[in-house]
Formats: structure tokens, sequence, C-alpha cells
């Protein structure tokens, strides 16, 4: 046996102890007078004043630690405890999972983990009946129903008072030992670490790294296809048992989560956060190439693909490169015909929700977002945002061909399809090409005859709504875009652009013929019909 020093008070019982061995088993710390009478009656302590019989016990209830880590500075009661705690930083773990590989050098904390994999959770609430793998946790939800919050925080009165309080102290008792960079949480310290040891997990099909196996395993479904998670109101599977409760929100219609300042409600906690940065503004991630600010990382990271010009996700259709997959995920439904979401209104399917969101806006009307500059109304908050670069003049995606500046990525995509004569999208009634999606959705309207906007001034109609926007124009008058050089006004900015060339002289489309140059490309078409004999239009008559 090991021994330790048992304490006997002197005369003055003071602070200062002679002390006097006992034993101490070197299996399991315990001492056989543990639990007995020590020895000590009558000692005063020396931070109350109480008198008590036992010192040990009584440093227990004040918060006595004998027992100091010596890599931490961290306190603990028991020897026992102080032996566990170690293995947090020698990495020792006896107990590992089979499922995932994690360690762990309790087996208490063992059992715990596997029970994410069984999906045991034995612990039910009764209020709710959410279930939990520990008893303390379901002692921590219950106090949401109760509103109970017994620690207090002598600065705001918050709870979690323990985590808390290093806010206002400014304590971080976890440091990084590679940079020395210091920490309020352990998992925060945890996953800084990640920086220094890299990610040793990784995909055997495509290269990724993972920092942990369970990452590893997840993403290796996106391969096998294994989706062992399924809804049982719409047959979806997931791939993760989070998404499936998740997605089940959909279903039940159940938003916990309401923004306090305007009152819309979320099914995830993490996109009620996102939202709220609408509200205040806040954009903490930039763009080291530009400059340009981001409310999250994910949408930093999808505009830094656009100064590298990565594609990660290709269509194996067509060829066309993503540089998100639900971008990929979304266009191959052009391939398949695929339209699952659909407008109860007017019955009109759609490949996205969010494109079905913005469409039942055109039946009920409502444009919430406003221009602060003239006023105008938009559905979407991206149309906003495009709108307001009229005003600012701004163009930040430029033609490395031509040198034109535009406001939106995807104009400049589709521009650059003039010079690449690129034209992917093709009418099955006629065989014509077009370079983008919607000019061919709008021409196939010709085929069919359909002109689903109709004017109410006059009952003409028209296969697409800017079309029809253009024409009120004409009963109402007005004409919004104004020439500087001599003041004329036109209905459409198109008009505007073409008859500054007047001004300027720039004739930007070339016969390749004889070099006569045209300042509309509609001109040089019909210029074209001289050198190739083509007559389009014959008399009916």
């Amino acid at each position: 046996m090991d021994t330790l020093r048992k304490p006997i008070a002197s005369e003055e019982y003071g602070q200062d102890f002679s002390m006097e061995p006992y034993p101490e088993c070197a299996g399991c710390w315990k001492s056989p007078h543990q639990n007995t009478n020590m020895g000590v009656r009558n000692v005063p302590c020396t931070d109350c004043g109480k008198t008590l019989s036992s010192g040990k016990k009584h440093g227990i209830l004040t918060g006595g630690k004998s027992y100091t880590c010596t890599e931490c500075g961290k306190g603990f009661i028991k020897k026992s405890r102080l032996v566990t705690h170690m293995k947090i930083h020698t990495g020792e773990t006896h107990f590992i999972c089979k499922e995932c590989g994690k360690g762990f050098s309790q087996k208490s904390h063992f059992e715990t983990h596997m029970k994410i994999h069984t999906g045991e959770k034995p612990f039910t609430c009764t209020e709710c009946e959410k279930g939990f793998t520990r008893k303390s946790n379901l002692v921590s939800h219950m106090k949401i129903h109760t509103g109970e919050k017994p620690f207090y925080c002598t600065e705001y009165g918050k709870g979690h008072l323990a985590t808390h309080m290093t806010i206002h102290t400014g304590e971080k008792p976890f440091t990084c030992t590679e940079c020395g960079n210091g920490y309020t949480y352990k998992n925060n310290l945890n996953y800084h670490m990640r920086i220094h040891t890299g990610k040793p997990f990784t995909c055997t099909e495509c290269g990724k790294h993972f920092v942990q196996k369970i990452n590893l395993l997840n993403h290796l479904k996106k391969h096998t296809g294994e989706k062992p998670f399924p809804c049982t109101e719409c047959e979806k599977h997931f791939t993760k048992k989070c998404h499936l409760l998740n997605h089940l929100k959909i279903h039940t219609g159940e938003k916990p989560f309401t923004c306090t300042e305007c009152g819309k409600s979320f099914t995830l906690k993490c996109h009620l956060v996102s939202h709220i940065k609408i509200h205040t503004g806040v954009k903490p991630f930039t763009c080291t190439e530009c400059g340009n600010s981001f409310t999250h990382k994910r949408s930093l990271v999808s505009h830094i693909q656009i100064h590298t010009g990565e594609n990660l996700f290709t269509c194996t259709e067509c060829g066309k490169g993503f540089n998100r997959k639900s971008n990929l995920v979304s266009h191959v439904k052009i391939h398949t015909g695929e339209k699952p979401f659909y407008c109860t209104e007017c019955e009109k399917h759609f490949t996205k929700k969010s494109h079905l969101v913005s469409h039942i806006k055109i039946h009920t009307g409502e444009k919430p977002f406003t221009c602060t500059e003239c006023e105008k109304h938009f559905t979407k908050k991206s149309h906003l945002v495009s709108h307001i670069k009229i005003h600012t003049g701004e163009k930040p995606f430029t033609c490395t061909e031509c040198g034109k500046g535009f406001t939106m990525k995807r104009s400049l995509v589709s521009h650059i399809k003039i010079h690449t004569g690129e034209k992917p999208f093709t009418c099955t009634e006629c065989g014509k090409g077009f370079a983008d999606r919607h000019t061919l959705v709008s021409h196939i309207q010709i085929h069919t005859g359909e002109k689903p906007f109709t004017c109410t001034e006059c009952g003409k109609g028209f296969t697409m709504k800017r079309s029809l926007v253009s024409h009120i124009k004409i009963h109402t008058g007005e004409k919004p875009f104004t020439c500087t050089e001599c003041e004329k006004h036109f209905t459409k900015k198109s008009h505007l652009v073409s008859h500054i060339k007047i001004h300027t002289g720039e004739k930007p489309f070339t016969c390749t013929e004889c070099g006569k140059g045209f300042i509309l490309k509609g001109n040089l078409a019909r210029h074209m019909t001289i050198h190739t004999g083509e007559k389009p239009f014959s008399c009916t008559d």
C-alpha cells in the first residue's frame, strides 16, 4: 500500500497541521479510514470560522481540492479523479468504439457514447416525451419546462454560471501547447488542435480529408448512396438521423425558433441565427481577394470559387460544373424533368422549393424588399441587391473578352456565350438553340401559343412577364430611362442603351461578309439575309 498523511490539529488550531501517515490502496486510491473517524475533533475552519468534527469533510463542502493537476492547475477532491483527469493530457484511451473509432478514458463515457450508435435513450421527459442518453441531460432539459435557473451570474443574473462567469473574468483555462492560444471551453481547444494535427482520415474514393472518423463514415454514404433513415410521410431517405428529424418538421409544420425582431419562425436554430444577421447587418466572413463580406461562411466559400474558377460538382449529362452540390442536384432536374414543387393556385410546377415560394408572391402580391433610393419593391432580396447596383453603378462582373461589366454573375455567364457561340438549350420542335434556358422556355410558347401574361388595359397577351411590364408603360406613358446627351426618354433600358450608340458611333455587330457595322444585333441579322438570299417573310395572299 501507498501512504497518505492524515492531518492532526495543532494546539493553536491554525492552518499548520502535523502529518501522520495512514495507508491507502494503490489500486483504488481509497483509504480504509476514508469514511471513518479521522482522529480530527473540533477543528476550526480558517476560512469561515466554523468548528467541525472533520476538517476533511468540511473541506469538500467548502470547495477544498487537495489534488492539483500539474499540467493545467485544475483541482480535485479525490486522487482517483485526478488520475482519471490526467488521461486527458496523456491521451490514454482504454475504451475504443468499434463503430467510429473514437476513444475514451472512462468506461462510463464509452457506454454513454455507444448509445449514439444504438439510438438508445433510456431517460424520457414526462412533459414532452423527448428522450436522452444521459440522466444529467434529462435533468438539465427539465429546467426548460420548470423555468428553473438555480445558478445566477453576479454581473447580469444569467444561468449556466460556471461557464458564463469566464466571460467576465476573461479566464481561458484550456491552452494550446503548440501556439499558446487560450480557450474557455475544452471542446473549442480540441477543435483548434485540428489546425496543428491536420485531418488524419481520408476518403479512398475522392481523397477528401476529415478530422474525425465519424465524419468520414458519414461522407462515405455519399459514394455508396446509403440512406438508412427513411421518412414515413414522403419516403424520402437521409444519411443521418438528425437530418431526418429536421425534415419531419416540414410535415408537422413545427417552427419552434422565432425571430424577436420580425416574428418569422424557423425549424432550426441555426436558420434563426443566420436570419438575425439580416437585422444586425453582421457579415463576419470577408473575401481576401475583393473585400466582399458575407453573413455565412458557406456563402464566402462559394464566392471564393468565383476567383479560383473551381467547380467541384459536375453534371454527368452535359458536363456543366457547379461549386455547390445543391446547385448540381437542382440542375439535374432539368434533364430528368422533375418538378416536385407545385403551386396550389395555378398548378405550375417548379424544380426548387425556393422558386415556388417566390412564385406564390405573384398571387399574394407580396413584395417585402424595398429600395431606399426609389422605393421600388421586390419579391426577392437578391432582386433588390441587383437593383441597388443600378443606383450605385456597381458592375463587379467583367467580361475578359470585351471588358463589358455586369451587375450579376448570371448576366456575365449568359453574355460570354455570345463570344463562345455556345447554345446548350435546344428546342425539340424546331431545333433552334439558345444560350440560356429562360429564352428557350419563352421560345417554346411560340409553338404552344401560350401567353400567360395578359394586359388588364387592352387584353393583349405576352409570353414573358417583362414584356408585359414594358407594354404597360405604353398605357401609363412612363419613360423612366433618359439619355444624358439629348434628354430623350425611353420605356426600356435596352432602348436607351441602343440609342446612346448613336451618340458614341459604336457599332459592335459587324457583318463577316462585307464588314458593315450595326448598332443592333437584329439589324445585323436582317442584313445577313442579303448575302444568304433568305426571304423568311411570305405573303399569305
